[in-house]
């Protein structure tokens, strides 16, 4: 979520991510019982919740504590599990509202997902808009670009958001994953475009 390489800066709305995210035992344990006291709570206050519940953590030596709470897909997280969903997300959303969503109807790729997010020059300071987006058009056919703050004008893109763009690669494995993306990266330029240079070397 810092804006600079190594973690340094203010906190962002997420300017990179990949997926899938190796846990230790300590984490997979200490996330079950989260995940187990807000099924309880649920469950204490009589609420039949169906749908999508995202839980922002914070991960210290294995110790997650929560931030948040969100009933929508979070971003830029859903950037690289969307892609690795080997099911059709249709589906899983009508068996949700009908209550027959089982766990082993969500099937995941065993490809590594990572993005890249394109900021604007200042952000998540005060930052410019309007600068002209090149080389969109020249991004390879396997990546995905998610537009987050653009807008689209007499057939040209411009920057129009703090995060303007999610260049978004599967691969192999995570290495593969990230030199794909930031390959596309240096494709596509707008004046004062920044990004962080270290996704997925952690």
């Amino acid at each position: 979520k810092k804006i600079y390489d190594g973690d340094k800066g203010p906190n962002t709305g997420g300017v990179g991510t990949y997926s899938p995210v190796k846990a230790s035992h300590d984490l997979e344990e200490n996330l079950e019982k989260i995940y187990k006291k807000i099924e309880d709570g649920l469950n204490k206050e009589k609420l039949n919740y169906s749908g999508i519940l995202f839980v922002g953590f914070m991960i210290e030596e294995d110790k997650p504590k929560v931030l948040e709470f969100n009933v929508r897909f979070g971003d830029p997280e859903t950037e690289v599990l969307m892609p690795r969903l080997d099911v059709d997300l249709f589906e899983l959303l009508n068996k949700t509202i009908e209550g027959k969503l089982e766990k082993e109807d969500i099937k995941w790729k065993d490809e590594t997902c990572l993005t890249v997010i394109m900021c604007s020059g200042g952000y998540p300071g005060s930052y410019e808009k309007g600068k002209e987006i090149e080389g969109l058009d020249q991004v390879d056919e396997d990546t995905i670009v998610f537009h987050n703050g653009t807008k689209k004008s007499d057939g040209i893109f411009y920057t129009n958001g703090g995060r303007v763009l999610s260049i978004t690669s599967l691969g192999k494995n995570l290495e593969d994953a990230r030199e794909k993306a930031y390959k596309n990266v240096e494709k596509i330029k707008f004046d004062k475009a920044y990004f962080r240079k270290d996704i997925g070397t952690k």
